[in-house]
């Protein structure tokens, strides 16, 4: 598990960037494969996902997933939702104590919030089209509903494919600096002509900075390049495709 230096220094919170080391799934999914999106063994999903709230000191049914589909709309969370109550989604908040927000990924940025002087804490699935679209903004609105105030909101953006890794076409980039020219720099040549590199997390976080928070951190893994460590949609697309499994990330204050 990984943790964002300096993100939210507080005994009361509990926070981790889970690896996919740890678990009990085997072949593509070994072994820490926590997402019920995947065809993984769904009690081996369970296990996981079991072993990874131990790890911060919470029971089993504290954490609380969506079925994220790369959209805008974020939630207020109040109490544990089962396997079927998963609302389509991709940002939740809460003050809840003892609820853990999770947010499950294989390349898209996972983002922590937290504003510990109101004790409301946020969770938000960043991919491109989800960043592009206001999940990041409509997560800290959310977290606004329940008392949170925006200059006090801490965020951490955990592992994520990077611009190494990330090659894209001219058509997407267009679709960047068309409106908003400044989204050039996260942009760089790519090896091939009219193919480009992306920074997602680079365009992330100046996304939270416009949206007004000032204490960010940014874990610096590639979970496309580091295969031991991460799983990576991307990576298994250039390897011929096939199933892959999702990491966790988790944000929960002590109840």
């Amino acid at each position: 598990m990984l943790k964002a230096s300096g993100f939210a220094e507080d005994p009361r919170l509990k926070h981790g960037f889970f690896t996919r080391l740890g678990g009990v799934s085997q072949g593509p999914y070994a072994s820490m494969n926590c997402g019920f999106g995947s065809s993984d063994a769904p009690d081996r999903v369970n296990e996981n996902r079991a072993r990874a709230m131990a790890q911060v000191g919470l029971p089993a049914r504290a954490l609380v997933t969506a079925r994220q589909v790369h959209s805008a709309r974020a939630c207020t969370v109040d109490r544990p939702w089962n396997t079927q109550e998963r609302s389509e989604l991709d940002g939740m908040a809460t003050r809840s104590p003892g609820l853990a927000l999770g947010v499950l990924t294989a390349d898209c940025a996972p983002v922590l919030f937290a504003d510990i002087k109101a004790g409301v804490i946020g969770a938000a699935h960043a991919g491109w089209r989800g960043a592009k679209g206001g999940i990041l903004e409509a997560t800290i609105a959310a977290m606004e509903t329940l008392g949170a105030r925006r200059e006090q909101i801490e965020a951490a953006v955990g592992p994520c494919i990077r611009r190494d890794s990330y090659e894209v076409t001219e058509t997407f980039r267009h679709g960047f600096v068309r409106d908003h020219p400044c989204c050039a720099r996260f942009f760089s040549a790519g090896a091939q002509s009219g193919r480009f590199q992306f920074d997602l997390a680079g365009y992330v976080t100046q996304r939270l900075g416009e949206a007004g928070l000032t204490a960010l951190s940014v874990l610096a893994h590639d979970t496309c390049a580091e295969d031991d460590l991460f799983f990576s949609y991307r990576r298994v697309t250039l390897n011929g495709g096939g199933d892959y499994g999702r990491q966790l990330s988790t944000i929960a204050l002590s109840p």
